[in-house]
Protein backbone atom coordinates (compact mmCIF):
# COMPACT_ATOMS: atom_id res chain seq x y z
CA UNK A 1 0.00 0.00 0.00
CA UNK A 2 1.59 3.37 -1.23
CA UNK A 3 2.36 5.33 1.88
CA UNK A 4 1.86 8.95 -0.32
CA UNK A 5 -1.27 10.61 -2.47
CA UNK A 6 -1.14 12.77 -5.32
CA UNK A 7 -4.23 15.55 -5.46
CA UNK A 8 -4.96 18.71 -7.30
CA UNK A 9 -5.51 22.21 -5.90
CA UNK A 10 -7.34 24.64 -7.68
CA UNK A 11 -8.75 28.03 -7.69
CA UNK A 12 -10.25 30.69 -10.20
CA UNK A 13 -10.71 34.40 -10.30
CA UNK A 14 -12.21 36.02 -13.13
CA UNK A 15 -8.56 37.09 -14.23
CA UNK A 16 -6.65 33.71 -13.73
CA UNK A 17 -6.73 29.86 -12.61
CA UNK A 18 -4.47 28.07 -10.88
CA UNK A 19 -4.16 24.57 -10.68
CA UNK A 20 -1.44 23.12 -8.24
CA UNK A 21 -0.22 19.65 -7.54
CA UNK A 22 0.93 18.14 -4.64
CA UNK A 23 2.14 14.89 -2.78
CA UNK A 24 0.58 14.44 0.68
CA UNK A 25 0.37 11.53 3.23
CA UNK A 26 -1.80 8.67 3.41
CA UNK A 27 -4.86 10.56 5.86
CA UNK A 28 -3.96 14.17 4.94
CA UNK A 29 -6.78 16.71 5.33
CA UNK A 30 -8.16 18.97 2.76
CA UNK A 31 -6.51 21.63 4.62
CA UNK A 32 -2.97 20.16 4.59
CA UNK A 33 -3.69 20.12 0.62
CA UNK A 34 -4.47 23.75 0.79
CA UNK A 35 -1.43 25.00 2.74
CA UNK A 36 1.01 22.69 0.84
CA UNK A 37 -0.23 24.01 -2.79
CA UNK A 38 1.03 27.67 -1.89
CA UNK A 39 -2.41 29.03 -3.67
CA UNK A 40 -3.57 31.42 -1.14
CA UNK A 41 0.12 32.85 -1.56
CA UNK A 42 -0.08 32.93 -4.92
CA UNK A 43 -3.32 34.57 -4.97
CA UNK A 44 -3.79 37.10 -2.30
CA UNK A 45 -6.86 38.41 -3.87
CA UNK A 46 -8.62 34.98 -2.73
CA UNK A 47 -10.89 36.11 0.01
CA UNK A 48 -10.01 32.52 1.59
CA UNK A 49 -13.06 30.78 3.37
CA UNK A 50 -12.20 27.24 4.78
CA UNK A 51 -16.05 26.22 4.92
CA UNK A 52 -15.76 27.10 1.22
CA UNK A 53 -13.80 23.94 -0.12
CA UNK A 54 -15.19 21.11 -2.35
CA UNK A 55 -13.54 17.85 -3.78
CA UNK A 56 -14.99 17.53 -7.19
CA UNK A 57 -17.91 20.18 -7.20
CA UNK A 58 -18.60 18.42 -3.76
CA UNK A 59 -18.77 20.68 -0.15
CA UNK A 60 -16.45 19.67 2.16
CA UNK A 61 -14.77 20.30 5.38
CA UNK A 62 -11.36 21.64 6.28
CA UNK A 63 -10.82 18.14 8.04
CA UNK A 64 -12.06 15.81 5.74
CA UNK A 65 -9.31 12.70 4.91
CA UNK A 66 -8.12 13.05 1.00
CA UNK A 67 -8.04 10.35 -1.39
CA UNK A 68 -5.40 9.79 -4.08
CA UNK A 69 -6.85 11.58 -7.34
CA UNK A 70 -9.08 14.18 -5.22
CA UNK A 71 -9.15 17.86 -6.83
CA UNK A 72 -9.67 20.28 -4.11
CA UNK A 73 -11.51 23.38 -5.27
CA UNK A 74 -11.48 26.67 -3.19
CA UNK A 75 -14.35 28.18 -3.99
CA UNK A 76 -14.83 32.33 -3.98
CA UNK A 77 -17.90 34.03 -3.01
CA UNK A 78 -20.42 35.12 -5.43
CA UNK A 79 -20.38 38.80 -6.55
CA UNK A 80 -23.90 38.18 -7.83
CA UNK A 81 -26.87 36.24 -7.38
CA UNK A 82 -27.46 33.85 -10.28
CA UNK A 83 -30.76 34.79 -10.84
CA UNK A 84 -30.22 38.43 -10.83
CA UNK A 85 -27.02 37.56 -13.43
CA UNK A 86 -29.83 35.62 -15.51
CA UNK A 87 -32.09 38.38 -15.85
CA UNK A 88 -29.34 41.20 -16.62
CA UNK A 89 -28.48 38.48 -19.76
CA UNK A 90 -31.68 38.49 -20.78
CA UNK A 91 -32.32 42.20 -20.86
Amino acid sequence: MPDSISVEVVCATAERQLLRKVTLPVGSRVIEAVKQSGILQAMPEVAFDPSRLGVFSRRVSPDDTLRDGDRVEIYRPLTLDPKDARRRRVR
